[in-house]
């Protein structure tokens, strides 16, 4: 009796522990947060790779826990203002962060 006392409560430790280790906090993201944005920049990259009137190359995306941070370069500000447009309507993009620059 116990053994299954010490087991249930290994069990029950364990599980605690998985459960916490992926779980997020305010500086680190859970590993689901994690897939859900690795999903939200490659479909960020994609949507920009599809407009012709931007180089897609030289402009950076990174997702953390849904906000957008776009970074780079492009040739104007009205190109600057199509690549937020096209990110911020893409699905699972709670905000975008413009720190691109004008070259």
């Amino acid at each position: 009796m116990t053994r299954n006392k010490t087991l249930l409560a290994l069990a029950a430790t364990l599980a605690t522990a998985v459960t916490l280790g992926c779980a997020s906090t305010p500086r680190s993201e859970g590993t689901g947060e994690y897939v859900d944005d690795s999903a939200v920049t490659a479909k960020v990259k994609t949507a920009i790779f599809e407009q012709p009137n931007l180089k897609s190359a030289e402009i950076n995306v990174e997702t953390f826990k849904g906000v957008v941070q776009l970074s780079g370069f492009v040739s104007s500000q009205a190109s600057a203002d199509s690549a937020v447009r096209v990110a911020q309507g893409v699905g699972g993009v709670k905000s975008v962060k413009n720190d691109m620059r004008i070259k």
